[in-house]
């Protein structure tokens, strides 16, 4: 089972220090990383300590120099200089010998004659997987390879004929791309969406008797299932959200017949006993009555916080991370979710504070003035490099570094607060959405009258 990618590499050589003044902060090109990566001992040596890097078109030892002397020949340095592909295969399936055999056929096959390309075949992910390698320019004739969405295709058809050719499994029908942090905070077990979704049908799949208390319990969690038999696939969507997730999406133990499996297999005095506690549970919520407690002071002379402070407060009590010694939990799944961004979260919070920032219009004006210092900041760098460079006086130039560093040190901070800031600016409507929603859930769950009327906040003003 091939998997197949390819991307382009970006050259940074304008942006490599002086040899002479610095030699140990040499900055290299990333066409000199990128092989670097690839022919990594560390990640080519398998089980068998072996090491499978081959050149083609090239030599696999002066892979670099070959390359460059190539675009330098033809005046084309610039730009994407060169492409980064890769192909996994299935855990087990393949040996180190022949996924390195198979690699070596894609690339001849891709590229032919034509290009430079370094094929490694690493094992430091668990599964064997070339890398490939190609210079972005011709060898013969100097034109640059025009990486479109067909080579994509193309790349990944060669690969699937070879696997086929070798009696390895191809993926027939190959599943939407998952974005890198997505695909990650899923494999970690955060909180996100599809996991979420996972947790709440275990759930109800563990205390259901039938496929009424299924979606009973689902409705409970924030979820509406469409479960009709005349569907090929059953559906699952949050109840504040529009779009429907097909359950098989979230693994084979989520499809149709699994899930009825599942609900049938469960013993019935066992399904009953959970059934029956999470019901009490259910009424226990119903009935809460909140601790009652005596304020010993006066209300007019207490400190009320407004404005983008308070929005934020509120947003984490609802979200359980305060107060400290007494969190609760989210009810509804997209305030679930939000957790995973507490660190970011947190990074705003402190800015709003630190800045004093009341409302968006503040946000949006704090912005700016930061833009512009960090215009006139890098400015007044730009003049101090330019005296380092006629600066031959030893104590002059030791002065003129330590200015240079802290106009460094001052932009990384200013950037950083300008980021952050543009967060506060992006997540202010998803943060009112997500109040809303679990102000929602919390009334469904205490049994309060949804349509009774709340006095407005001074965040809402």
């Amino acid at each position: 089972m091939g998997t197949t990618k390819i991307w382009a590499i970006k050259d940074s050589l304008s942006r490599v220090l002086d040899y002479a003044a610095n030699p140990h902060k040499t900055i290299y090109s990333d066409l000199r990383n990128v092989l670097h990566y690839a022919g990594d001992e560390a990640k080519t040596g398998g089980a068998e300590k072996a090491c499978f890097v081959t050149g083609v078109n090239c030599s696999a030892v002066t892979a670099f120099d070959e390359m460059r002397s190539v675009q330098e020949r033809f005046g084309k340095t610039t730009g994407n200089v060169a492409y980064h592909a890769y192909q996994s295969f299935k855990t087990d399936e393949v040996t180190p010998e022949l996924c390195h055999q198979i690699g070596v056929e894609l690339a001849r096959k891709m590229w032919g004659d034509g290009y430079q390309i370094l094929v490694a075949t690493h094992f430091n992910t668990g599964t064997y997987h070339n890398h490939f390698v190609v210079n972005a320019v011709n060898m013969w004739d100097g034109k640059k390879f025009n990486c479109n969405e067909g080579v994509y295709w193309r790349f990944r058809a060669l690969s699937d004929e070879l696997c086929k050719q070798h009696q390895l499994t191809v993926i027939e029908n190959p599943k939407g791309k998952t974005p890198r942090s997505i695909y990650f905070a899923e494999k970690n077990g955060e909180p996100t969406t599809f996991n979420l979704m996972r947790q709440a049908i275990d759930y109800a799949v563990d205390h259901s008797l039938s496929f009424k208390e299924f979606k009973a319990i689902m409705s409970d969690q924030g979820y509406v299932m469409n479960l009709d038999e005349n569907r090929t696939y059953w559906t699952i969507r949050s109840v504040n959200s529009k779009k429907c997730v097909r359950m098989v999406r979230l693994g084979e133990e989520y499809s149709n017949q699994e899930i009825q499996r599942r609900i049938y297999d469960n013993s019935y005095r066992s399904a009953w006993q959970r059934n029956r506690e999470y019901y009490a549970d259910r009424k226990e919520m119903r009935y809460f009555q909140p601790k009652r407690i005596v304020f010993s002071g006066s209300f007019k002379r207490t400190k009320k916080y407004t404005g983008m402070y308070a929005l934020y407060l509120h947003y984490c009590y609802l979200l359980g991370k305060l107060p400290r010694h007494h969190q609760r939990k989210p009810l509804s799944p997209e305030m679930k979710e939000a957790w995973r961004h507490l660190d970011r979260l947190s990074d705003q919070v402190r800015l709003i504070s630190k800045r004093d920032l009341h409302s968006l219009d503040d946000v949006g004006g704090f912005v700016k003035e930061t833009d512009s210092s960090i215009r006139e900041i890098a400015a007044a760098r730009q003049k101090i490099y330019n005296k380092l460079r006629r600066c031959d006086d030893d104590d002059k130039r030791t002065e003129l570094l330590s200015r240079r560093d802290d106009c460094t040190a001052l932009l990384k901070q200013l950037r950083k607060e300008k980021r952050i800031a543009e967060t506060i600016i992006e997540d202010n409507p998803k943060i009112k959405e997500n109040i809303r929603i679990e102000t929602q859930a919390l009334n469904k769950a205490y049994g309060l009258d949804t349509k009774q009327k709340h006095y407005k906040r001074s965040y809402e003003r």
